[in-house]
């Protein structure tokens, strides 16, 4: 029997079916006629050149990197099957708190300023012991005033988590980290954990502007 999509489209494939990446773009592609703007269909193709081309040239656009993927795959939940390249780059954010204690925290807690304000931004993956070690001689608790407070919620660390559970922050005096980022850019915070590089002390966190491919930042409400 036929099924129906969400959106009314008629889909001609039978129910339970086993869906190649092939059939599932197919469907896609159908489906995609009847979408409208902000909705686009991500473009694929089999030449690799032209991979390049668009890996190596759309990265000032927002273009995040590369799936790739067999046409004849199928889709397997929990499993990594897929390979994918994405764009990484060296990045300078100011750690205005931690996850965990001063000693040894867990995360850190990035911020940039946006809107004239210190902004979190999004959070690093778990810390190695060797990282935290690094970084907590650093640590210190904050002299003044600080511009966040103690307890957030878990979506203003990760605006994709569901889990709006309060967060616990040790909030520290500003110090500049140099990270590891990939190009994707919500508007307002970063999509995916921050990499943690090294301790910059030698840098003013006041001089920490926000990036010049981040600068719509300021349009997103």
């Amino acid at each position: 029997m036929p099924g129906e999509s969400r959106s009314g489209a008629r889909n001609n494939r039978p129910t339970g079916a086993i869906q190649t990446c092939h059939s599932q773009r197919a469907l896609l592609e159908e489906l995609a006629t009847q979408w409208s703007p902000p909705l686009s269909l991500s473009p694929q193709t089999t030449d690799r050149d032209l991979a390049r081309e668009w890996f190596e040239g759309l990265a000032g656009a927002g273009m995040e990197g590369l799936v790739i993927k067999s046409s004849s795959q199928t889709y397997t939940g929990g499993k990594r099957i897929w390979l994918k390249a994405k764009h990484v780059s060296e990045l300078d954010i100011v750690c205005a708190a931690v996850i965990g204690p001063l000693h040894r925290p867990t995360e850190i807690v990035a911020g940039l300023p946006i809107g004239g304000e210190l902004r979190i931004v999004g959070r690093s993956t778990a810390l190695k012991a060797s990282d935290a070690r690094a970084i907590a001689p650093w640590l210190r608790p904050p002299a003044g005033p600080h511009p966040w407070p103690s307890t957030v919620k878990g979506t203003a660390l990760d605006r994709f988590n569901r889990d709006a559970s309060p967060v616990e922050l040790t909030l520290v005096d500003p110090l500049v980290v140099e990270v590891m980022a990939d190009a994707a850019w919500s508007g307002q915070s970063f999509r995916h954990a921050l990499r943690f590089r090294r301790v910059r002390p030698d840098l003013d966190p006041t001089t920490v502007d926000l990036p010049s491919r981040f600068s719509g930042a300021d349009k997103e409400t």
